[in-house]
């Protein structure tokens, strides 16, 4: 037979407090004496006790739960969000529930109900994007969404980037300064906005270096689409001598094909650069030249919105994009000015 759950109130019999009392104790952030913490926390102790969280979200209506959305755990991108996501909010006192989705515009409805049940007290949509329903729905249950590492043109929800446009004209400007007349560039998802800011940005950088796009394939932010997309790109003699692929992810991929599937160097005969910057980009197998989404300022900032839309629901949602930085590697050449 399963023992006897403990409850809050032969804790504080035991602790000589008011059930009250033990309620602050287990509530983050409430105002309790060092001694009445001390006294609760060794009934606890001897009790066996554990506050039933679900209970008190009932009671309260706040669950102190974020749920975060994610599609692309196979990028190295996204399971850094995850963890140092979860690593500042539990510092707020607050815990993260993770929901997968299908990447695409609108699928997060899948799970949005599922998301709903639960009585999270915020929503992060990191890699996806919400209908304009949906953020509505969001909003009449008085849930704040921010969205990371995404934006959309509904100024209703918060959002929270690296200035991807930006990033893409660095990379531009990189090939054009080290030579390269012949470029070609790999393709995220057509509807993203950080495959379509980052291209943009990437024509336009290179537009103001006398330069246009030579070559173009698609690889959907996905391994194995990538590397049929290099595949393609570089399996003809007039190939390109320089190649921008939208995600790490995916430049890895295309990395793969051309030195083992297609016998050609990186960088003399193709210099290939990335965005992301994820931990792998800095090892000697890849060594890849990628834009660094500043991750550590990019999930402070989405905290700071997350905790100050918490605390005030009619507060005004923000917009932020932060610039990154060009990490210089091997994978491409590196002449001249850096």
């Amino acid at each position: 037979m399963a023992s006897e759950r403990i409850t809050s109130m032969q804790v504080a019999q035991r602790a000589g407090v008011s059930q009250s009392a033990v309620s602050r104790v287990f509530t983050p952030g409430a105002s309790v004496s060092r001694a009445t913490r001390d006294k609760v926390m060794r009934a606890a102790e001897e009790l066996g006790y554990r506050p039933n969280v679900l209970a008190r979200a009932m009671i309260t209506g706040k669950s102190r739960i974020i749920g975060l959305v994610v599609a692309y755990l196979e990028n190295q991108f996204y399971p850094q969000v995850v963890e140092r996501l979860s690593v500042a909010l539990q510092d707020k006192g607050y815990h993260v529930l993770v929901f997968m989705s299908k990447p695409t515009v609108g699928d997060v409805q899948d799970v949005m109900t599922e998301i709903l049940d639960y009585q999270v007290d915020a929503i992060v949509l990191a890699s996806v994007s919400m209908s304009s329903m949906l953020a509505k729905r969001c909003h009449e249950h008085g849930i704040p969404v921010v969205l990371f590492n995404r934006v959309q043109d509904d100024p209703g929800m918060s959002s929270v980037a690296t200035n991807n446009h930006l990033g893409g004209r660095a990379i531009a400007a990189r090939f054009a300064a080290d030579g390269h007349k012949r470029i070609g560039y790999i393709a995220g998802l057509e509807e993203t906005s950080t495959q379509r800011d980052r291209e943009a940005g990437f024509r336009a950088g290179l537009a103001e270096a006398g330069l246009d796009l030579a070559a173009r394939e698609l690889g959907n932010f996905d391994y194995g689409q990538a590397r049929a997309a290099a595949l393609e790109m570089f399996a003809g003699a007039d190939y390109p001598d320089a190649v921008f692929v939208c995600n790490d992810h995916m430049a890895f991929a295309a990395m793969d094909v051309i030195r083992s599937k297609l016998g050609r160097r990186v960088p003399e005969d193709v210099a290939v650069a990335g965005f992301d910057d994820v931990p792998i980009a800095a090892w000697p197998a890849y060594d890849l030249t990628s834009y660094r989404q500043p991750i550590n300022r990019l999930v402070a900032r989405t905290v700071e919105i997350l905790m100050r839309r918490i605390d005030d629901r009619e507060a005004l949602p923000e917009h932020v994009k932060l610039d990154g930085e060009l990490m210089l590697r091997g994978s491409t050449r590196n002449r001249g000015e850096t």
